[in-house]
């Protein structure tokens, strides 16, 4: 019968094999993980009846036990001082509390434990039983959980109350280990709120410190030789035969009053014994004092930390606002940034993602803005691979309104995709400002300076609250320069919007109609040609059915035209075109003015630039001027 079917008193503790059982890395302790450089076997295969220690129905039992330490924490300093409590009803608590304990000593010797040099769960039996024998912990775990009070009557038949089974009752409070095991396990897990468990950390020291303080300062007064000589029998007389509640409320009003160092002088040190007490108790009150309010501070000031980081950054650019006398708007946009900053920090967590693998990162962007990228007119009909690319290289961004996102005439180093918000393209007419265009979501700012490789030719500001994208100039080149048809796509998307530009934003733009012009115009011959080219072709066919050899069709070869020998002149910038495959098409393009004076379009057309922008120069173009271009298509 195997292992799953056959009955067990413990079935739920026990397990075969539990390396399935890991639902959530959460749950496996740091000290189980492995150093750098260790090999090991990821396989958990364990014996038969092995406990693995971070095993959740096993820590189900470790909870209940802490419950149970809690009862033990309050019983054994009360027990001490009160005697009569402890012949009562409490002994057969303590116990069905020690029955537990018991238990857990004997599940001990079935829970593995990490060897420290392999880094390996140890499911041994032997090992785990000598481990556990020969370490302070057994001794002190049965020390703590024998019941001394109950064993002597047991075996005298007689009740015995002496002072010496009240201290050996202390010995449970070795118990507490277990609390402190729970609260670093509970100050790690993220389901629970750090501050809360911290702050109920420190209360049940607190409670602890008083109530233990206030049993052993009773226990020193019921103990005394006379007891009106005592700090609670000035108070109240015959104070050993009264409520045993009562004693203990005078004990628990000492001890708050003691420790929160208002000491009223009511209750006070008598005799010496109590008095040396108070000194020791008091002295410790300093570092428990300290402690507790060193860890609520750092609560406090945790949760607040980015609230003073925003009051000093804001202080020290006002201060340097003043010191250098900027104009109102200029201090509004700079204060808007800065709050705006502190308030969507949370929300970016650059911190938190500069720690991720850049494969996560990836994902993280992949989610949050493939859509808004493809959608974006640049890059319609481009590859998912190009844009899964580029979405990996963006940064987002926030705006407050009325902020300048792009001035005129700077250069061109990122370009945006706005996500949300608003923005306006402006520009300045005899010191006026004007605003040309608005853009919303999905639509880009700064691509023209860019794929241009020109100053910025408008302002950006933002309308409100926006944000956006970017990609720098560097990164865009060298993600599209291996996707010649993206490029191909993104080139022919630009050019349409331009095309779709109103015609006072073209205006700003000095070489654009030149440009514009010149592409209608170059369209014109190619529409022009393209008949000439299948006469060509047909006249090629009949050739090769009469046996005529067949010329071979070369490729369409792309120079620059001068108006004069560029040996004459070096400073001479040319305009790059496409060779046609005609006289008449030739002396159209050579009798065309503006390619002589044009110096927009040089500007633009030039090698140099083509190779610092989007579009490059095929390599082996040629510089040639009219005349060795007439000669080289003679033969036409």
């Amino acid at each position: 019968m195997s292992l799953e079917t056959r009955s067990s008193p413990l079935p739920l503790l026990f397990r075969r094999r539990s390396s399935g059982e890991i639902k959530n890395l959460a749950t496996v302790s740091s000290s189980l993980l492995p150093a750098f450089g260790t090999v090991i076997d990821e396989r958990l295969h364990l014996k038969e009846y092995v406990i693995v220690p971070y095993d959740r129905r096993y820590r189900l039992w470790q909870a209940l036990l802490v419950v149970l330490v809690v009862y033990s924490a309050w019983a054994s300093p009360f027990e001490l001082a009160f005697k009569a409590a402890a012949g009562g009803a409490l002994m057969y608590v303590d116990l069905v509390v020690d029955v537990f304990f018991t238990i857990d000593i004997i599940l001990t010797f079935f829970v593995a434990y990490l060897d420290t040099s392999s880094y390996l769960l140890v499911d041994d039996h032997k090992k785990i039983a000598l481990r556990y024998i020969t370490s302070l912990w057994f001794v002190m775990d049965v020390a703590s959980t024998l019941p001394f009070q109950f064993i002597y009557r047991v075996f005298t038949g007689e009740m015995q109350n002496g002072q010496a089974f009240g201290f050996l009752n202390l010995l449970r409070l070795w118990r507490l280990r277990r609390v402190s095991e729970l609260f670093k396990r509970l100050e790690k897990d993220t389901i629970f709120s750090y501050f809360w468990t911290r702050l109920s950390k420190l209360i049940c020291v607190i409670l602890f410190v008083v109530h233990s303080a206030g049993c052993f300062y009773y226990w020193l007064a019921a103990h005394h030789k006379v007891p009106e000589n005592t700090w609670i029998g000035a108070q109240v007389h015959d104070f050993k035969h009264r409520s045993v509640w009562l004693g203990y409320t005078y004990s628990l009003y000492w001890s708050i009053v003691t420790l929160t160092t208002v000491g009223y002088g009511d209750l006070h040190a008598v005799n010496t014994g109590e008095k040396t007490f108070n000194m020791l108790y008091m002295l410790f009150n300093i570092g428990l004092t300290a402690y507790v309010i060193g860890n609520m501070t750092n609560l406090v000031v945790h949760s607040a930390v980015r609230t003073f980081a925003m009051r000093d950054a804001i202080n020290e650019m006002l201060q340097y606002v003043s010191k250098n006398r900027l104009p109102e708007s200029l201090r509004e946009q700079m204060l808007a940034h800065m709050q705006l900053k502190f308030k969507t920090a949370e929300l970016q967590q650059e911190e938190v993602l500069m720690d991720l693998p850049k494969a996560i990162r990836s994902s993280i962007s992949q989610h949050l803005f493939r859509n808004t990228v493809g959608n974006a007119y640049l890059f319609k009909g481009a590859t998912e691979d190009l844009i899964g690319q580029l979405v990996s290289e963006m940064k987002a961004e926030y705006f407050p309104p009325k902020v300048e996102i792009i001035l005129k005439n700077e250069i061109p180093t990122d370009f945006y995709i706005l996500v949300s918000g608003a923005v306006e393209l402006l520009t300045y007419k005899n010191g006026i400002e004007q605003s040309l265009s608005k853009l919303g979501p999905g639509d880009l700012a700064g691509e023209i300076g860019v794929l241009f490789n020109i100053p910025q030719p408008f302002t950006v500001r933002t309308k409100r609250l926006s944000q956006v994208i970017r990609i720098s100039h560097q990164n865009f080149k060298q993600i599209v320069q291996p996707y010649n048809e993206d490029g191909k796509i993104i080139i022919s998307n630009f050019i349409q919007y331009l095309k779709n530009l109103k015609e006072d934003v073209r205006e700003e733009i000095r070489f654009l109609t030149d440009y514009l012009s010149d592409l209608t115009m170059e369209q014109t011959v190619a529409s022009n040609e393209e008949p000439q080219n299948r006469e060509s072709l047909d006249s090629h066919e009949d050739g090769n059915v009469e046996g005529t050899p067949e010329r071979p069709i070369t490729k369409p070869i792309r120079v620059i035209i001068h108006g004069q020998h560029p040996k004459e002149n070096n400073n001479s910038l040319g305009m790059l075109i496409q060779l046609p495959n005609s006289k008449e098409a030739l002396f159209i393009l050579a009798g065309m003015e503006k390619l002589k004076s044009s110096t927009t379009s040089k500007r633009f057309l030039h090698t140099d630039n083509f190779k610092e922008g989007l579009l490059t120069v095929p390599p082996g173009h040629r510089k040639m001027s009219f005349a060795e271009i007439s000669e080289s298509k003679s033969h036409l």
